[in-house]
Order: C-alpha cells, then structure tokens, then sequence
C-alpha cells in the first residue's frame, strides 16, 4: 500500500519548528522524575519552596566545610 502525503493547514507559524521535541514518557513506562527526597512533614513545614531547602543545605554545607576538625599531629610537632 502506498503512503499518501498530505499536507495539512495550521496556524503554526514557521519559526515554530516542532520536529525536535522529544515525546515525554508518562505511565509505568517512565523510568522516573529524577532525583527526589522525601522531607518529613516537620522539616518540610519550614520551608516554603525547594530552593529554600537548597540555600539551607548549601549554608550548612559550607559550615561544615569551613569548621572540619583540625587534627593535631600526635607526637605533638604541630
């Protein structure tokens, strides 16, 4: 059987090139969301957003970067 073309009229304009977008699986087929955490609902009451949970971790992060135990050579040549 032979395929016939036929071209279809819409109001998209040209600028708007569809063919690139890549079709998004949902249902049991999709493999996930990505990363996810779950808070607890205590934790989750004090923040208003996910980038408040970010800032707050990255805050915390790098105070504890910043305040690593400095350990002292034990024979004391420190």
């Amino acid at each position: 059987m032979k395929k016939v073309e036929t071209e279809t009229e819409d109001e998209l304009r040209p600028e708007y090139d569809l063919r690139s977008l890549r079709v998004r699986k949902v249902g049991p087929g999709r493999e996930g969301f990505g990363e996810m955490v779950r808070l607890e609902p205590d934790v989750a009451e004090v923040f208003p957003d996910a980038e408040a949970v970010n800032e707050a971790l990255r805050f915390l992060i790098r105070i504890m970067r910043e305040n690593k135990p400095r350990f002292r050579d034990i024979s004391g040549d420190a």
